[in-house]
């Protein structure tokens, strides 16, 4: 299993503590410090024996109490892909950009600002990309409202 290979090296690089692989149902993932993010991803790209070196996207999932940002990575040398987890709360959530890391991350990123709210620090253009800049909220939030009406156009 290429999740549980990858949780050791990093455990091994960084040690154990907040590293945590998780299965289940569906792929399994590995859930990190956000204060850890660059430097596992870097590890990850950089590492001569993983060279997970292409960001696939960057998503976010909202829950009551947090929001889990999903980076999917992929080692095309070796035709694998991980999927990594970090928490941030719902309110005033923030995750270092990982955009000069993999570029593809810019709009990535950019996206889950827009539809889920959380901020990506040190991103190099952080604005919205499918919504208007004078939008309110954030569409993907469980508890959004859409407005029934934006500059004079109704929603019905």
């Amino acid at each position: 299993m290429v999740a549980a290979g990858v949780k050791e090296k990093l455990a091994a690089r960084f040690g154990e503590e907040g590293f945590q692989l998780v299965e289940g149902a569906g792929e399994p993932f590995i859930r990190l410090p956000v204060e850890r993010l660059r430097e596992a991803v870097s590890f990850l790209r950089d590492d001569a024996e993983l060279r997970f070196d292409s960001l696939l996207i960057v998503t976010g999932v909202d829950y009551p109490d947090h929001i889990d940002v999903v980076y999917h990575l992929r080692s095309y040398p070796n035709k694998a892909t991980l999927a990594l987890k970090v928490s941030v709360p719902r309110e005033g959530g923030a995750v270092p950009s990982i955009a000069d890391i993999h570029p593809a991350a810019d709009w990535h990123e950019r996206e889950t600002f827009d539809m889920l709210g959380v901020r990506f620090e040190g991103h190099p253009n952080l604005r919205r990309i499918l919504l208007a800049e004078d939008w309110d909220g954030h569409p993907l939030r469980k508890d959004y409202e859409a407005p029934d009406e934006y500059h004079g156009i109704r929603n019905w």
